[in-house]
């Protein structure tokens, strides 16, 4: 496991040099999420790249980030993203990780303090088909587990008064850019990093 700030190996820093481009390019520069920009020109984004391949070593580490992002200064760390580069690429096993995740979270206490959000590269809502571009709001280069402070969250909220249609403006600017427009992004994976 690597940490942004820490020692770094050239795969790792190569995973996390993957997030940023897909944080500034499609996060921050479609504004999908209008949140994201400030934590991330302020430098408030922690970085963890886990190697873990079972189930129950991403569970050790997602407990120790969670308790280290609530107890960190949010000044400092606001939010953490736990990227699990050698793990759950098929999306279902994914999301079917993200129940014991939210277990982990309850279990610490610390539900109402933080959440977690997440991202897949093969991320599908429930009602669309695998390749409907409006999927490809929640599809990150590598699996993902976004480690957010609900009080970061709450501000955001009263920042943005219509947070509820954050979700059909994504799709509408995901529908306009279109499969090549997304493509041309080139928010994948880098393939050093493999």
């Amino acid at each position: 496991m690597s940490e942004s700030g820490g020692s770094l190996t050239g795969k790792d820093d190569a995973v996390i040099h993957s997030m940023r481009r897909w944080l500034e390019r499609a996060v921050i520069g479609l504004n999908l999420c209008p949140f994201a920009k400030s934590v991330y020109v302020k430098n408030q984004v922690h970085y963890v790249v886990c190697r873990a391949t079972e189930s129950a070593e991403v569970l050790e580490v997602l407990r120790t980030e969670l308790l280290s992002l609530s107890q960190s200064d949010p000044q400092m760390r606001d939010t953490t993203l736990l990227v699990l580069a050698d793990v759950f690429g098929d999306f279902v096993e994914f999301n079917d990780f993200l129940y014991s995740a939210d277990k982990a979270l309850r279990k610490l206490k610390l539900d109402g303090e933080l959440q977690i959000a997440s991202f897949h590269p093969q991320f599908q809502f429930a009602d669309a088909g695998p390749e409907d571009i409006g999927n490809f709001t929640n599809r990150a280069p590598y699996p993902t587990m976004h480690l957010l402070r609900e009080a970061s969250i709450d501000k955001a909220v009263e920042a943005f008064p219509a947070a509820e249609q954050i979700y059909e403006k994504n799709i509408a600017t995901l529908q306009q850019l279109g499969p090549e427009g997304w493509a041309a992004l080139q928010v994948g994976p880098d393939n050093t990093a493999l």
